[in-house]
């Protein structure tokens, strides 16, 4: 080890004091102090008061003596690599804060600036990455990760907190962030409303403010994006997605990613990693999208993925094309999240049919050999309890050594390391401590690594004052506004009804919404209401409850809200439906591709063949009908919010216009009706002519089904969109319609 030229010892009696000649500050967060260092050639170290850190000074630099040695470690000297601090650092590390750092903590609120007893549980298990849920504002986000940060500090080696967060932008996701200068939050589209601009330059400054954003908050990982292909158009996560076409989707990723990922100037540490990055967590490895009939495999009935296109390796476009072939200088997305599903019958080396993060062959044989990606593999959350598909049999403490010797580095949503503990020691019995010490350390290396790129060994700490500006700042809301208004798709404007003049009088129905639950169980209240702010719809029209005495009707409904696919109830497996009628699965297989039971030869079948089912809020489609029929032969203009594409023929012939967005604010689309602003977005999907070629399509394939035609005769097609002036073609229509020809052309030669 290095001997020490000097060193700087800061004791607890002197940290209110200014020492002006060593450029060292202190910093007061509300009722906790940290200090900072500036380096004359090198970063600005951040450490606290009260961890027993102290400065090391060697050759003209400072440096954090993490683990108070009083020697300088490679692992603290910021001047190396990242990869040769890992080393270091991993070689001092017990099996046991290994074992905490290759967890991935379960949800946490962040309800006050106050660590809870639970939160400080889980950082005494050694654990460094913790997954952030709601915060009550950007202040007391950055107080608790301050106080969290010293508290983590103090401990052992010094590794600090890779906090994450779940995406938190979008207008519906966003909720708990309302405290910054601009408000709250910088809200952007969903998934699918970001494809649906067909930019990629907006998802990549969406990333670069974002990241700024999240690291305001203390956060450093973002799980996301979700890069599945969107090929069922039945599956409720295709909302979160970037649509069905995989050129899309892997420039989206791409875009995203760098946007995320790539720090500059002063900010860079090296090779575009540095404080204003985020690493991104990419998912879901080989692709969530493909789930048989639209069944999720967050539940048991939707665990298995299906391919009866034969369609298994366009799935990884957007990965090998888009994470993995970034154009910023990171070159590759920090981490993958493997899908909960088992990838029916696709594993052509051990044959076997388990959930990917416990499957060999998708971890190691295609995603580490095949396709060269050494960063952190993390399984999705809850994989070792509840959602255990394909190793149901094996106990608790096997799961978890299947996933870590299937090549997983990290387990998603565990705060306790016992287990993982007692699957090291089933695999010293099996191969060896030598081997088994080899393999934890490659997994933790990865993971420090990821720390390391960002920066926090060196500062962790934020300024709540300055958290609090840059969270939701004017100019970051105003450019995720744009992005809004830029995903917003004109399907039909008959007779130019679009835009709504000014002085037009309009009436808005109430809409009735059912008591029930969403895909991941939130109560949903029932109510009869205005579905938008009606006040805020008065500074742009003149507003009448009476249809009789408007000029034209202005309804804002949902899409058919589709369900999950199973009823407890006991009918067993049941359709998902895209429309809004009741509807009876008359051209459902008749026997499902894909086993009740993997393991049992009797239960053979999952098909719902000759069921029916109404959708929650069939409601929707009575207020259309009704609102038409109240306004007579004056127009009506309908605005249908998706998270899935839709059966429009049910109301379309009878609305003289019709918009269709993905989660964005009730003002960017009174922007669009009004012609504040104007339409220019496409569809990401294809919208489904009926239920029978929603049945008839393949999962895995995209661009596959039979698309409405209007009664003006225009077809919903994938990139279709109307401006002001008629069908778009420009040069984005033409770019992503040859990609839409390749993929056909790659299905032919499947077939």
């Amino acid at each position: 080890m290095k001997k020490i030229v000097g060193r700087v010892l800061l004791s607890y009696m002197f940290i209110y004091i200014l020492i002006g000649c060593n450029g060292i500050t202190e910093q007061n967060s509300i009722n906790r102090i940290y200090n900072t260092k500036v380096n004359k050639k090198g970063p600005v170290l951040g450490y606290s008061a009260t961890s027993g850190v102290i400065l090391l000074s060697v050759d003209g630099a400072y440096f954090k003596d993490l683990n108070k040695n009083g020697e300088l470690d490679k692992y603290e000297d910021w001047r190396l690599s990242g990869k040769e601090r890992a080393k270091d650092l991993v070689s001092q590390m017990t099996n046991e804060q290994i074992a905490g750092l290759m967890l991935y903590g379960d949800h946490q609120n962040l309800d006050n600036d106050s660590l809870t007893g639970r939160h400080k549980h889980l950082m005494d298990l050694e654990i460094r990455h913790i997954l952030i849920d709601h915060v009550p504002n950007p202040d007391a986000a950055a107080i608790w990760n301050n106080n969290a940060q010293a508290y983590v500090e103090a401990k052992g080696l010094g590794i600090p907190l890779n906090n994450s967060s779940d995406p938190r932008h979008t207008s519906d996701g966003s909720e708990g962030i309302n405290g910054g200068a601009g408000g709250q939050i910088s809200l952007w589209p969903e998934g699918l409303g970001m494809a649906a601009t067909f930019n990629p330059e907006f998802i990549k400054l969406f990333g670069h403010i974002a990241a700024q954003e999240y690291r305001a908050l203390g956060i450093t990982t973002a799980l996301s994006p979700q890069i599945d292909l969107g090929t069922e158009p039945r599956w409720f996560r295709i909302t979160g997605s970037f649509g069905e076409d995989p050129q899309l989707s892997a420039d989206m990723a791409q875009a995203y990613i760098d946007g995320f990922q790539t720090s500059f100037g002063k900010d860079e540490i090296k090779d575009g990693w540095g404080y204003n990055s985020v690493n991104c967590m990419v998912k879901h490895w080989p692709g969530g999208g493909p789930v048989e009939s639209g069944r999720d495999a967050h539940f048991r009935f939707g665990k298995l993925a299906v391919y009866p296109g034969n369609n298994f390796q366009e799935h990884f476009i957007p990965f090998t094309e888009g994470a993995f072939n970034l154009k910023g200088k990171t070159q590759k997305a920090s981490s993958v999240m493997p899908y909960y599903t088992i990838c029916f019958n696709q594993d052509t080396m051990y044959g076997e049919n388990v959930g990917n993060s416990f499957s060999k062959y998708m971890i190691t044989d295609l995603l580490r050999d095949k396709y060269d990606y050494d960063g952190v593999v993390c399984t999705d959350w809850h994989i070792m309890g509840g959602r255990k598909w394909g190793v149901e049999r094996l106990k608790k403490t096997e799961r978890f050594y299947k996933s870590l010797m299937a090549g997983v580095d990290q387990i998603g949503g565990e705060n306790s390391p016992k287990r993982l503990l007692q699957a090291f020691q089933i695999g010293i019995e099996e191969h060896g401590e030598k081997v088994m010490r080899e393999r934890i350390e490659q997994s933790a290396a990865r993971l420090l690594c990821n720390i390391f790129q960002v920066g926090l060994f060196e500062n962790p700490y934020l300024n709540p004052e300055a958290s609090a500006k840059i969270v939701g700042n004017p100019e970051f809301v105003k450019k995720g506004y744009k992005a809004q208004l830029k995903s917003i798709v004109m399907l039909k404007n008959k007779d130019s009804v679009l835009p709504v003049k000014k002085d037009k009088v309009v009436y808005i129905p109430k809409v009735y919404t059912s008591r029930g639950k969403d895909h991941m169980g939130k109560v949903i209240h029932e109510s009869y209401d205005y579905p938008v702010n009606i006040e805020l719809v008065k500074k742009y029209f003149s507003v009448t409850e009476d249809a009789s005495k408007a000029d034209v009707a202005l309804v804002f409904v949902k899409g058919p809200i589709p369900g999950l696919g199973f009823d407890r109830g006991g009918e067993g497996y049941i359709p998902i439906s895209l429309q809004y009628g009741s509807y009876t699965a008359e051209y459902a297989r008749a026997t499902s591709i894909a086993p009740e039971k993997l393991e049992d030869p009797i239960n053979t079948n999952r098909s719902y063949k000759g069921k029916t089912i109404t959708v929650s809020n069939s409601a929707d489609l009575k207020t259309i009908l009704d609102t038409k029929k109240a306004m007579g032969s004056k127009p009506v203009i309908v605005s249908l919010a998706l998270t899935n594409p839709a059966v429009v023929s049910e109301f379309e012939k009878d609305v003289q216009g019709l918009l269709v967005s993905f989660g964005v604010q009730s003002m960017a689309l009174l922007d669009i009706l009004s012609g504040k602003a104007a339409p220019s977005g496409l569809l990401p999907v294809q919208m489904p002519a009926n239920m029978k070629t929603v049945e008839e399509q393949k999962e895995d394939v995209p661009h596959d089904m039979e698309c409405h035609i209007d009664s003006e005769g225009n077809k919903y097609d994938f990139a279709f969109g109307l401006s002001w002036k008629g069908v778009i073609n420009d040069s984005r229509t033409v770019k992503y319609k040859i990609s839409q020809t390749r993929s056909f052309l790659m299905q032919k030669e499947q077939d």
